[in-house]
């Protein structure tokens, strides 16, 4: 052998500040990082600033030819250069906040096994039943705040849909941060793989998830008690984030774990929330107290009884009796009136319960009720007729109309349809964007009542203020401070939310509310400091490569 084969050779070095997410600045590196780094020929040799960056960020997704396109574009930035990314999204949210979630998530989702590109967060499956802990463990990150957990079992109305609901969690703890600037190196995305009954998904090649029907429920609830308690075992004072459920799951787990462990449900406790701060902006127009209005809901699932209960909670803060509260609550749904002589109600359902003759029509339910509040989450486009519409315009001088259901097929009317069928009276929020509309010569603004008004701030609260629980009162001080945030020449214009151009500062003022809330009712894990805003401003991340 040679003496020169015989040479040690140097090391080779791992360039990871361009391999790692959280590390990676691409070409802002300086000449001094790119020394310290051995970057120097890996890079092109201009230097360029955060927002010379972001202009060419956005000059990619310009030349994009579709919304899931641009999706698959930003998740792929988030993977290389978690920086930009967020300073992408933070810099434009009414434009890319869509993009990440709401509603091009809904399109991700049904196409996840065939865009999938690298993982993202965990996949925990029913095969690790009795390991979860041990699994959980193989996290890098070892001081998680936040998981947020789906078993893919009601996506976004879309149903069933298994492990193609691994996006939802992703895009949920990304608006933690794009919203509410929850540093997101704590926060953990996880799917749990409780089988599908979605047999065009199993069928599918390209499927990533369990190929097996769903587990019943005992098994069900012994694999959640085991999850809920490796969370606490592996990442102490954790908050899960249960998303996107079967609706009786999502109803049952709440109950379950929420007087006993650090847990929320965005999908009944943050809806719950966004309505009641919509209800309560509109209720500064049209006057009087909320537990004096009555509340038609077409659609009496985990979504409609979950804002009802809230809804009763907040008329009882209010004055009033809790069962007088709950008289001023309708339900209906696909097979009509909830009423005392029907057939297999769940116990939310008879709770609500009218002493009432059947009645399938809505219409007629509208004239009997006379509602001054009507609410959609029955997933049914179309479902409020011009008829409905124009007789809550009779009863009410400002009817308050929330078609709620997503995607924006199933919303039970547009906002064009409610103002001109109202002639303009209508005070709209729906669950996802419309566009502005010229009624009668006069603009209106239909607000949107997503939860991104609120669970970001709950969780920038509970991130700072670290409370061991978190019950319903906490999401009815976040609906009052986000109503908060709504000028009276806003809602001149008929918006019953703030602008979302302005959602960071939003979202940091409810926080704020709600941080004080959690101190004030001896509710915080940590001592209290002297000057809650700059605390809270400290602890919030921003992104830069400072």
């Amino acid at each position: 052998m040679s003496s020169h084969a015989r040479e040690d050779k140097p090391a080779a070095v791992s360039p990871l500040p361009l391999s790692s997410a959280q590390q990676n600045k691409g070409t802002a590196f300086s000449e001094a990082d790119r020394k310290k780094h051995r970057l120097e020929g890996l890079l092109p040799p201009i230097v360029d600033s955060l927002q010379t960056q972001i202009q060419r960020v956005k000059e990619h997704l310009d030349g994009k030819p579709n919304d899931i396109e641009k999706y698959i574009c930003l998740q792929e930035l988030a993977n290389r250069n978690e920086t930009l990314f967020y300073a992408t999204l933070m810099s434009d949210p009414v434009t890319f906040i869509p993009l990440v979630y709401d509603p091009t998530i809904a399109d991700a989702c049904l196409k996840y096994g065939h865009i999938y590109r690298q993982p993202k967060g965990m996949y925990l499956t029913r095969e690790m039943k009795g390991r979860l802990a041990e699994v959980l463990r193989n996290w890098p990150q070892k001081d998680v705040r936040f998981i947020c957990v789906t078993s893919g079992g009601r996506i976004l109305g879309l149903g069933d849909i298994g492990a193609n609901g691994a996006p939802i969690p992703v895009g949920k703890l990304q608006l933690y941060t794009a919203c509410a600037a929850v540093p997101p190196e704590g926060l953990l995305p996880v799917h749990l793989d409780i089988g599908t009954s979605n047999k065009k998904l199993t069928g599918d090649p390209l499927y990533t998830g369990l190929r097996k029907a769903p587990l019943a429920q005992k098994a069900l609830d012994e694999l959640l008690d085991e999850f809920v308690a490796a969370v606490e075992s592996v990442f102490p004072g954790c908050c899960i984030h249960f998303e996107d459920w079967k609706g009786s799951d999502a109803v049952r787990y709440l109950q379950r774990y929420q007087s006993r462990a650090l847990v929320y449900n965005d999908d009944i406790q943050g809806t719950a929330s966004v309505v009641l701060a919509g209800l309560i902006t509109a209720l500064k127009t049209t006057g009087g107290k909320l537990s004096q209005q009555r509340v038609l809901f077409a659609g009496a699932g985990s979504a409609g009884t979950g804002i009802a209960n809230m809804l009763v909670e907040a008329m009882v803060l209010e004055g009033a009796e809790r069962e007088e509260a709950r008289r001023a609550i309708t339900l209906f749904d696909k097979d009509g009136l909830i009423e005392t002589g029907r057939k297999k109600l769940s116990a939310e359902q008879k709770t609500f319960a009218r002493k009432a003759e059947p009645q399938s029509d809505l219409q007629k339910v509208v004239e009997a009720v006379k509602p001054t509040v009507l609410i959609g989450v029955s997933t049914q486009g179309g479902l409020f007729t011009e008829k409905v519409v124009k007789t809550m315009s009779k009863l009410n001088d400002r009817p308050i109309i929330f078609p709620l259901s997503n995607p924006t097929d199933n919303a039970e009317c547009t906002a064009k349809q409610a103002y001109q069928w109202t002639k303009g009276k209508a005070l709209y929020a729906a669950g996802v964007q419309f566009g502005e509309e010229n009624v009668q010569g006069e603009t209106r603004y239909p607000g949107q009542a997503n939860n991104f008004y609120i669970f970001p701030a709950v969780s920038l609260a509970v991130y700072a203020a670290r409370p061991r629980r978190i019950d319903d009162r906490l999401f009815i001080e976040a609906a009052r401070a986000c109503a908060q945030q709504v000028s009276k020449k806003d809602r001149d214009r008929g918006m019953l939310y703030p602008s979302q151009a302005g959602i960071l500062k939003t979202e940091k003022a409810i926080a704020r509310h709600l941080v004080r809330y959690l101190f004030d009712n001896d509710l915080a894990g940590v001592e209290e400091p002297d000057d809650i805003p700059r605390w809270l401003d400290k602890l919030s991340y921003k992104p830069g490569y400072e």
